[in-house]
């Protein structure tokens, strides 16, 4: 199970499997499940993994494989990570808060 990326711009489907030491099925379900992993499709609707892709699904496989996350754990772990945590009810009302207040100053400048 190599886990080093070829210095290659893209990828197809199996060359993505052999680096990620799963079957070409997983590849795709995880295309499926975590929307970051967007290849392109030629003309032949084959999929070309950018290197970006490649990365981003090895950290899948490592979350789901080796911490031994659930699918929907994952996907929290990523968007934690990015800092696109989901917004607990405090920190929405504050923002909202923010913004009435930012609007207010904006309708007092405009009277």
């Amino acid at each position: 199970m190599d886990e080093s990326i070829p210095d290659k711009a893209y990828f197809r489907i199996g060359e993505v499997g052999r680096i990620l030491g799963v079957h070409t099925y997983v590849v795709r379900y995880w295309e499926s499940e975590f929307k970051s992993i967007k290849p392109i499709r030629t003309k032949s609707d084959q999929r070309l993994y950018r290197r970006q892709d490649v990365e981003e699904l090895l950290l899948i496989k490592n979350l789901l494989y080796r911490d031994k996350f659930t699918i929907s754990g994952a996907k929290k772990q990523l968007s934690k990570t990015r800092g696109e945590g989901a917004l607990d009810e405090d920190t929405g009302e504050k923002r909202l808060a923010r913004i009435k207040s930012g609007l207010l100053q904006i309708r007092k400048i405009i009277s």
